[in-house]
């Protein structure tokens, strides 16, 4: 416990700081104005965060509408159907926004080996997360941001949640010919899958998207997720769809596949769209 509100603390501050160091006027009286707002760059489908945020005064809206998860464990299979699990994000200056990460409603089975059945469902976690971009946010082939986030266990569906945190530093590379590459570090304070307690978790991915007809982006990614005191690893390879509607709206649709027998397999739909 004392190393989650260490994490607490560590992100209360960083937000501080960041916030105090932003000259003055810096958060605008009134939202950019249309003409000047960078192109859309949601956080998803992918696994991968973007680097760059959105523009001071602007809200942006992004969600699995519906995602489905299923994992095998020893004693156990586990479906879990998460609605409307969506991040609300602000921006409150050029290179900083505030996003808050809520899991409207999640519904919870678990299958014992003899076949017993338990239901829970209800309102799930919610995350607070401060998105910094260092480099990148405007213009150049490259950019790298940093993301720490606390979770906070709010959750209905799932009595045993606990708080977790951790820091993302996701980047972002132009490789020309509207190929685009992303790749994120992580390093995690997670709950521990049975009984209390927490361990550290890193995550690495990588990713590449390129279009395969105008508005329609086709994005394929692999990551891997390392407890480091069990020295367990799980690989993942994921592939979605994105579809541009508008310069203001984005829909989306994928599966992330874990390739061990006790890794998560995801099925989801989502939306986006930016106010």
């Amino acid at each position: 416990m004392k190393n989650l509100f260490t994490l607490i603390f560590l992100w209360l501050a960083f937000s501080t700081a960041v916030y105090s160091q932003q000259p003055a006027g810096a958060v605008p009286a009134k939202p950019v104005t249309k003409p000047k707002l960078r192109e859309m760059e949601p956080d998803r489908p992918d696994v991968s965060e973007s680097p760059r945020t959105i523009d001071a005064g602007h809200f942006q809206f992004e969600s699995d509408l519906f995602r489905l998860e299923t994992q095998h464990e020893s004693e156990s299979r586990n479906r879990e159907y998460l609605i409307n699990q969506a991040n609300l994000k602000f921006g409150i200056t050029k290179s900083t926004a505030i996003q808050l990460a809520i899991q409207s409603y999640n519904i919870n089975k678990e299958t014992a080996t003899d076949g017993e059945t338990e239901t829970s469902h209800g309102i799930g976690d919610l995350t607070l997360r401060i998105k910094q971009n260092l480099l990148g946010n405007d213009e150049g082939k490259f950019a790298i941001a940093i993301l720490p986030y606390v979770k906070f266990p709010t959750s209905v569906a799932d009595a045993q949640s606990q708080y977790e945190g951790g820091l993302i530093i996701p980047m972002s590379f132009d490789l020309g010919k509207e190929w685009k590459m992303g790749m994120q570090v992580e390093a995690d304070r997670v709950q521990n899958e049975e009984g209390k307690g927490h361990h550290n978790e890193i995550l690495q991915t990588l990713t590449v998207s390129h279009p395969l007809v105008k508005h329609l982006d086709a994005i394929l990614e692999t990551y891997y997720t390392y407890a480091l005191k069990e020295k367990h690893l799980n690989n993942f390879l994921n592939a979605a769809v994105q579809y541009e509607i508008g310069s203001d709206v984005m829909i989306d649709g994928g599966v992330n596949y874990g390739l061990q027998h006790d890794a998560k397999r995801s099925y989801f739909l989502g939306l986006s769209f930016r106010l």
